[in-house]
């Protein structure tokens, strides 16, 4: 989607002309340097341009209910240093952000052996699909598909008797904000509408790929996904992965190096379902988004950006926030492939 003022490419050329000699390259020595506060206030200005476009997430009645104008956006530095716009530190929910630090959690604790369970390929059909899954034999695509979640929560769940006060937990760690929590009302809200969670959980226990009770699998998914949090707050949660798998200021190493690469190629190829594609030919991040209407995308070695706004496109992904991301992204020079 183009603003009808410029679009990206023309933005980056005429209105970040003035700050070029501030900004510098996006590699990691500079990226901290840039000017956050221009490129932030610039592409919440145009984005405003698809402020009406898409639709909640209906759905899930509870979601229903959100303000569907709010647009927030936040950009975390590996030095510590977070830079805002918008709605920033307005919480929303997660939704399916939460299958990121369920894999990175699952990752940590399985190791290899998790990817005899579920596979690592993009998907041409909605993240909800159960038609892959049927053909082939209850193996999901890959893990941020909703029956790829639900394998790795159940894998997560023969090893952590509360999954979810151990998500909550850990993003606690990750953010620094000690009364980060999961949405009552969201979550049963969500679990009395997840019949195609429980249709899939169902049909990979049928082809021996579900160990755990299936009530307690969607249980525990439909918790992770009820989380709520900022933009200020996921971006900085997702700082590990910027950062080869090690916690900033001292934090625990969560994931390897190796581990790492291969969630952020995950997030690129996969993270927001069958858009990846242009996702990574638009913006260049490895990126994952959820129903709450929030993006997060990971710069490697250089930072992470969180933007949000509720309205959804057809697939899912925010309509607002993915532009957000586009523009800044252009503006900045952040693509993985420049």
């Amino acid at each position: 989607m183009k603003s009808p003022e410029l679009d990206p490419l023309q933005w980056q050329s005429a209105v970040m002309g003035n700050v070029a000699g501030r900004a510098g390259s996006a590699r990691a020595g500079d990226f901290a340097a840039q000017p956050w506060a221009e490129i932030l206030r610039r592409a919440a200005h145009l984005s405003e341009a698809c402020r009406q476009e898409g639709e909640l997430a209906s759905y899930i009645p509870a979601l229903a209910q959100v303000d569907p104008d709010q647009f927030g956006m936040a950009v975390a530095t590996l030095d510590g240093a977070v830079h805002t716009v918008g709605h920033s530190a307005t919480r929303f929910s997660i939704q399916s952000i939460s299958k990121l630090f369920l894999l990175a959690l699952a990752y940590r604790s399985h190791g290899e052996c998790l990817w005899e369970r579920v596979g690592q390929s993009p998907s041409t059909n909605p993240f909800n699909s159960l038609i892959e899954l049927e053909l082939e034999r209850g193996i999901p695509r890959n893990p941020f598909l909703n029956p790829g979640a639900l394998v790795v929560t159940d894998a997560l769940l023969s090893r952590h008797t509360h999954l979810e006060s151990a998500m909550v937990a850990l993003l606690r760690e990750l953010t620094g904000s000690g009364d980060l929590n999961y949405d009552s009302e969201v979550f049963h809200s969500e679990l009395r509408y997840a019949s195609r969670h429980f249709a899939a959980a169902h049909l990979m226990q049928s082809h021996g790929n579900m160990v755990n009770a299936v009530d307690d699998v969607v249980t525990a998914y439909c918790a992770s996904c009820a989380i709520e949090a900022s933009c200020v707050e996921l971006a900085r949660a997702a700082l590990f992965l910027a950062n080869g798998g090690n916690g900033i200021g001292g934090g625990r190493q969560l994931l390897t190096a190796q581990q790492t690469q291969r969630i952020c190629a995950l997030m690129l190829t996969t993270g927001t379902y069958e858009h990846s594609g242009k996702t990574a030919f638009a913006i260049g991040l490895p990126a994952k988004s959820g129903v709450g209407g929030g993006v997060l995308a990971v710069l490697p070695g250089r930072g992470s950006i969180c933007a949000w706004s509720p309205r959804l496109d057809a697939r899912g992904n925010s309509v607002r926030a993915m532009m957000a991301l586009e523009l800044v992204s252009n503006a900045a020079g952040l693509s993985v492939f420049a």
